[in-house]
């Protein structure tokens, strides 16, 4: 199963010949099941009046659903060919477009830590940055040639954004204090919070200057050639020339030490720091979402602190909740479809939309994921919190994809590769990790090592495969493959 050209390792460049077709809230795609429009939501952070306005989109001008991706964003899908301007108007009157739509909505893509600032961990409470970052990234002119899928990760030091491939990333340090670079920590610049937004748009519009350069394409920093990649000296040129107070890693004391890689949160009641307020955690089965739990997801936002906040693991976050109801308001989330316990066999669970929405499809992924995943549960016994994926604790994730494309593909070290083809699925372990070490893989595209071909697609045979794929020699480990890639 060969990788898709978006993935190519970073010493050979994607080279692009035309602008990037990302959907966007302005710019509708056209699907096998209607028009999708995807709306961008910076950081992942939404207040429970607009989560409210998106739930009347889908339901007056959609399928009755919502889609959260890989970013933290949300899709409406099944859109009539004709619904783009009253889409437009409800989504601008709910403060969901910038003042710039037309220009700049779909360079919005920025992720930031989802628990920043209600678990006492991390180092910086980076939610302020989102805002500050969106608002200097609508008033850049030059920020509008960015492509739609140019990322901004804003971690507040635990590691979790920073692990998901992002274009630009900035760290936050100890002592007011944060570290930014393009392609590697290893060269990145240390700043101080207060420029830290300013300093990620110094860097993007630095990445637009060198496309230019290359006479390229490129969406990505990744696919930028050899000759044209970023250098940290000439991004501490640029910071300087901005006034913004910048430091390579020599003049800081020393290099930069990479954040322990984490994963999002997990579902459940997450305790916060003086113990009175805590935060749900739920997740949505392949990321879906009927109007009437996102709705529910709404309340209980509303009766906390007014906010949802959307992960790029498809889960939401509700903070400010009362923790003496707290338990009573996660069994409603429970009742309602949503997964709310650690271990549950979805928490490791993707999929790209596959058939009927998408014609490049060859099979309906989701369909045959709900199998393999209700087949588990039929057969585990009381408390087992082993899923497809593998053990709790050690599982790898399991990524459906109806073509060889793997849209929504996980950003891990390891996880599972199941791709539909004429004669049935073909599976394998895929990332960085699954390469081992002197591969040359970079972590940026899914390559790795074949389990099986032509499995059929019943939940039997897929979850016998799935099986197969954990009783192969184990990857490295999280920790090797940092070491070896990153």
């Amino acid at each position: 199963m060969p990788p898709p050209s978006s993935a190519a390792p970073r010493d050979e460049p994607v080279i692009r010949d035309r602008g990037d077709a990302c959907p966007g809230a302005l710019r509708l795609h056209a699907a096998d099941d209607g028009y999708l429009a995807r709306v961008r939501i910076p950081g992942g952070l939404l207040t429970s009046g607009a989560a409210a306005v998106l739930a009347g989109a889908a339901d007056r001008l959609g399928d009755g659903h919502l889609d959260l991706t890989s970013r933290g964003n949300v899709q409406l899908r099944g859109l009539g060919a004709s619904c783009g301007g009253e889409l437009a108007e409800l989504l601008g009157a709910a403060g969901l477009l910038p003042p710039a739509a037309a220009t700049h909505e779909r360079v919005r893509n920025i992720v930031a830590s989802p628990l920043s600032g209600l678990d006492g961990q991390g180092n910086a409470d980076v939610t302020p940055w989102v805002g500050a970052l969106d608002r200097q990234l609508c008033a850049s002119g030059a920020a509008a040639g960015l492509s739609g899928r140019f990322l901004f990760a804003l971690d507040d030091g635990r590691g979790d954004v920073t692990s998901l491939a992002p274009d630009v990333s900035l760290l936050a340090l100890g002592a007011g204090t944060a570290a930014l670079w393009t392609r590697d920590v290893s060269e990145a610049v240390r700043i101080g919070h207060q420029d830290a937004p300013e300093a990620a748009l110094v860097a993007a519009e630095y990445f637009l200057d060198a496309v230019r350069s290359a006479g390229t394409k490129a969406w990505r920093v990744s696919e930028l050639p050899a000759e044209h990649q970023l250098e940290s000296d000439e991004l501490l040129r640029r910071l300087r020339e901005r006034g913004i107070r910048a430091e390579s890693a020599d003049q800081a004391g020393g290099g930069f030490v990479r954040p322990r890689r984490t994963v999002g949160p997990r579902p459940g009641v997450l305790a916060g720091p003086d113990g009175t307020r805590v935060a749900l955690s739920a997740l949505a089965p392949l990321g879906r979402l009927t109007t009437t739990q996102w709705r529910l997801l709404a309340a209980s936002a509303s009766a906390g602190s007014g906010e949802l906040r959307l992960t790029p693991w498809r889960g939401i976050v509700v903070p400010g909740c009362d923790a003496a109801t707290a338990p009573e308001a996660l069994a409603r989330l429970a009742g309602a479809g949503l997964v709310t316990r650690p271990g549950d066999p979805w928490e490791h669970v993707t999929a790209c939309t596959g058939r009927p929405g998408c014609g490049k499809a060859l099979a309906d992924v989701r369909a045959d994921a709900r199998a393999v995943v209700s087949l588990h549960r039929a057969v585990a016994a009381p408390g087992d919190a082993a899923g497809p994926a593998g053990p709790a604790g050690a599982a790898l994730p399991v990524h459906w994809s109806g073509c060889e494309r793997r849209c929504g593909h996980p950003r891990a070290a390891a996880w599972v590769d199941l791709v539909a083809g004429p004669g049935g699925y073909g599976l394998a372990v895929a990332g960085a990790a699954a390469a081992g070490a002197g591969s040359g893989a970079t972590g940026s595209g899914p390559v790795g090592r074949a389990v099986r071909e032509g499995v059929p697609a019943t939940a039997a045979d897929l979850a016998a495969a799935l099986a197969e794929a954990h009783r192969t020699p184990d990857p490295p480990t999280s920790r090797q493959t940092q070491q070896q890639t990153q």
